[in-house]
């Protein structure tokens, strides 16, 4: 019979428990056209639900959240406008009241990337984007990253669900891009 002292005991539950506690999550390589993602393997993809998109993934809600968050990849051939933008769209995409946002700019193996960070309420899209129609759902949060990728064009990121659910996601959202993290930095409102 095997007999494991305190010590040892005590070893092999920290092997088991850091990496649940610490947000370690096996990842899996998905590509999406010219780029390749590490996404979390809760992260659960499934087929574009319109020919805009070229990737897009079921966030797991966290505990305290009901719904779901959502990351939608996206790529128009080099098209789909600039990085400014974008920022500007998808900061509009939430009410101006209470609305909180940081822009952050950083490298990845990639390319070069720029990220908005927004929490507010959120005009959620109802039925199909030709509609134009929205429900304002307050605590909600958006990473939404601009990946430009030398010789192929820019790659758009946008996550989008309940605040906890999404902040849980924020730093596998940036290594799902293989961002250096040491290397990002936010951007002031002049910059």
């Amino acid at each position: 019979m095997l007999r494991l002292n305190k010590l040892t005991v005590l070893a092999m539950a920290l092997l088991i428990a850091v990496p649940v506690l610490c947000g370690a999550e096996k990842t899996k390589k998905v590509v999406a056209k010219d780029i390749t993602l590490n996404v979390p393997e809760s992260w659960k993809q499934s087929p574009a639900s319109n020919n805009l998109r070229t990737a897009q993934f079921a966030l797991p809600a966290v505990d305290g959240d009901k719904d779901d968050a959502e990351l939608v990849v996206y790529f128009f051939g080099g098209a789909g406008g600039g990085v400014n933008a974008n920022l500007e769209r998808w900061s509009g995409q939430f009410q101006p009241g209470g609305k909180k946002q940081k822009i952050y700019k950083g490298q990845s193996k990639q390319g070069e990337y720029y990220l908005l960070d927004i929490t507010g309420v959120y005009n959620k899209p109802i039925g199909p984007p030709i509609n134009r129609q929205t429900n304002p759902t307050p605590g909600y949060k958006m990473l939404a990253v601009v990946l430009m990728v030398k010789d192929k064009g820019n790659y758009f990121l946008k996550l989008t669900g309940p605040q906890k659910t999404v902040s849980a996601a924020s730093t596998a959202i940036r290594l799902a891009i293989d961002a250096d993290l040491k290397k990002e930095a936010e951007l002031k409102p002049e910059e």
